[in-house]
């Protein structure tokens, strides 16, 4: 059965900063989570998004979205294209979508869990015709079918929970 409430993305605001724009340390308080970014152009095959990062010392869980838009007033937007969140007291990778405000069924068969408190990891998302392809650390962890037809419209990464960001691509 689907799932029919919203949980909220909740992002502070950061001041604008001026003359620091190039800084280091700028680009690493722009990579701070929660995390919410735009993905120009939208998602299209061949296209991947890469997140570099480090699993807290006492993690609980983290969550992973590419969605259509930004959503409002912290609330995700009706149309997510895949949410994956990592928990780590069940070790799993759940994973779902929301069309048009529904949640769908969750996904979590895993072949492994990639994660390890206190240690990188490698995530890549890579967009197919049919499917986002997911990898961590070199090796495939899940495939994911599209549930969205527009890839295009899939254009904001979210990332937030108990990792620290050290690179996006």
């Amino acid at each position: 059965m689907a799932e029919t409430h919203r949980k909220k993305w909740v992002f502070p605001q950061r001041p604008a900063t001026e003359g620091n724009r190039g800084s280091e340390r700028d680009a690493h308080r722009s990579l701070a989570v929660p995390f919410r970014g735009h993905i120009s152009g939208g998602m299209c095959p061949g296209k991947k998004v890469v997140l570099v990062g480090v699993v807290a010392s006492r993690p609980d869980r983290f969550y992973v979205a590419l969605t259509c838009g930004r959503g409002a007033a912290g609330e995700p937007p009706p149309d997510v294209a895949l949410e994956l969140c990592v928990r780590f007291r069940d070790r799993q990778v759940l994973r779902r979508a929301c069309v048009g405000g529904a949640w769908g069924d969750m996904d979590r068969a895993l072949p492994f869990f990639p994660f390890i408190r206190d240690q990188p990891f490698k995530m890549e998302l890579h967009c197919e015709h049919a499917r986002f392809r997911v990898f961590v650390d070199g090796q495939k962890l899940f495939d994911f079918s599209h549930r969205l037809t527009s890839l295009e419209g899939i254009d904001t990464l979210w990332i937030k929970g108990s990792l620290t960001i050290n690179k996006l691509a």
